[in-house]
């Protein structure tokens, strides 16, 4: 048996099983220092839960780790770390009141440091990831990109032999994934691995030095630096994109179509220029401002105006004000200040069941818990918001017959994969899950839908099925709000594109096609641009 390579970490047939999943099946791959590993795969592939299992906050079923070739448990993230493994998640975990500095010193035991010490050692890290970073601004201060470099400072405060980034471009601007790559290429020259998580095809050829794709819980492809280097990028492309569908890349739409939906494409999707101050205005908010929740931002002095026919994305860090801002629109939480008016009329103090029997729907980004009631059938879950009416209900008794029918026109509709309509909802995937919404809120009357992170969690084929629903909805006049902390999806569907931060809409971008992104990343780290 050969002696192990130096500097690697080891996964050994890992299996973790949940209820009625098994998320990762006999995964086996090795970490290598100065590598990055590129971990591919559509949503509910695996990689989140592997991930988990090196960080420490899941132990796998069966299966070890080894580090430099000796068996290590890591039962807790504080192990993880004093291992030298640190994860920069998809979200921020920044406290925002704090300063970075402060955000630095809380150290593992939650005890502050000695400050002189601590600068010191932001200072090395900042040198070694090229970048320039103010140990006194507030977290809540900093753009997107400048707040993942203090996370990445913050998952090697301790020194680091493995670093983790979990989908770390969805919210990032062109520029700053390219600031992201370089941070990236130093740290691996300084003798780093690094685990790159992604489900875009063309960030894990890019950043890649080798790449294994996760599907259904099992590696189911691998390419070494070697093939890497030796392909082409079509040949590499293709290799790994079997991987990724497997039987079903027919049904995907062959390559082509596969390519576009693992993010492959070169070319963005042009949005239809369409002259939207001769179409009636559906939605106003003036100067709308709410009570906030506890760990959430309130909505302040928003304005907004969506046309028929329009899709008006709304970007931003997550949790400033996302939430509340769609609870307003759809009548869940109230406007202590300002005017909510749909179709001309004021629609400000009506609430949820008023505005749905006027044409305003929700798709909360809740789909398990506020969306859907798991314990009834997806008939019943796609009639929700009918109860009471004919001819679903006749005499206060359901008219079973009349809907289960409707249920199946919409099942069929929506491609909604459910064995019967008298199924349980909760038996449901989270991607059938999200049809039973959309089928639900985007019919009957719909005018305008809010949409909240419409994609998240959802495999690759379904995203671009609600994508199709979505700009479907609005070509037939509808008026849509999304939110999404994708950046490359709201570029993809939006007319115009709202920056919210601290609950306030700093900056509104026309989406022309050009450098739309980088026009909206501007907003986003405190600068202006044309076209508010």
């Amino acid at each position: 048996m050969a002696a192990p390579t130096p500097g690697v970490i080891s996964l050994k047939h890992i299996t973790k099983a949940f209820p009625g999943v098994i998320a990762n099946n006999d995964i086996s791959l090795d970490l290598v220092s100065g590598q990055v590993h590129c971990l591919l795969g559509e949503n509910g592939a695996g990689k989140s839960t592997l991930i988990s299992i090196l960080a420490g906050m899941q132990l796998p079923d069966s299966g070890t780790i080894e580090i430099d070739g000796s068996p290590v448990t890591i039962g807790s993230p504080k192990t993880a770390m004093r291992y030298g493994i640190g994860v920069v998640h998809q979200h921020s975990t920044l406290v925002p009141t704090l300063t970075v500095i402060e955000n630095l010193m809380l150290g593992e035991t939650g005890l502050l440091l000695k400050e002189k010490r601590a600068k010191a050692r932001l200072d090395e890290l900042s040198d070694l990831l090229g970048a320039t970073i103010d140990p006194d601004s507030l977290a809540a201060d900093l753009g997107l990109g400048q707040q993942q470099q203090v996370e990445i400072a913050k998952a090697m405060w301790t020194g680091s032999r493995l670093l983790i980034l979990d989908e770390p471009t969805s919210m990032l601007t062109p520029s700053a994934i390219e600031n992201l790559a370089q941070s990236v290429e130093r740290l691996t020259a300084q003798g780093l691995g690094v685990v790159f998580i992604t489900h875009k095809l063309r960030e894990a050829y890019s950043m890649g030095d080798c790449v294994t794709v996760l599907r259904g819980g099992r590696k189911v492809g691998f390419l070494s630096s070697d093939e890497l280097r030796s392909y082409t990028e079509d040949e590499a492309q293709t290799a790994i994109l079997q991987a990724m569908f497997g039987e079903d890349l027919a049904a995907a739409g062959g390559l082509a179509d596969a390519a576009d939906l693992a993010g492959a494409a070169d070319a963005v999707r042009e949005i239809p220029a369409v002259d939207f101050s001769v179409r009636p205005v559906v939605l106003e908010l003036d100067d709308v401002t709410s009570a906030g929740r506890t760990m959430d931002v309130a909505v302040k002095d928003v304005s907004i105006r969506i046309h028929a026919g329009e899709i008006f994305g709304i970007a931003g860090i997550d949790g400033h004000g996302q939430t509340g801002l769609a609870e307003v629109v759809a009548g869940q939480r109230v406007a202590t200040r300002g005017s909510v008016r749909f179709d001309g009329n004021d629609i400000t103090r009506l609430g949820v069941r008023e505005r749905q029997a006027l044409g305003v729907r929700y798709v909360t980004d809740d789909r398990l818990h506020e969306g859907t009631v798991g314990s009834l059938s997806v008939a019943l879950n796609l009639m929700l918001k009918r109860i009471g009416k004919r001819p679903f209900w006749r005499f206060g008794q359901i008219n079973r017959a009349a809907v289960n029918d409707e249920a199946e026109k919409l099942i069929d509709q929506y491609t909604i994969r459910t064995p019967s309509p008298s199924t349980r909802a909760a038996a449901l995937s989270g991607g059938n899950l999200q049809k039973v919404l959309l089928a639900r809120e985007l019919g009957e009357g719909a005018q305008v839908v809010v949409v909240n992170k419409p994609t998240y969690g959802l495999d690759l084929k379904t995203v671009r099925l609600v994508h199709d629903l979505l700009r479907d909805f609005a070509s037939a006049g509808g008026a849509v709000l999304l939110i999404s902390t994708e950046l490359d999806e709201l570029v993809e569907l939006s007319h115009r594109i709202g920056v919210i931060s601290k609950g306030e809409i700093v900056g509104t971008v026309d989406n022309d096609g050009v450098n739309t992104a980088e026009k909206v990343g501007q907003y986003m780290i405190g600068g202006t641009q044309d076209g508010d």
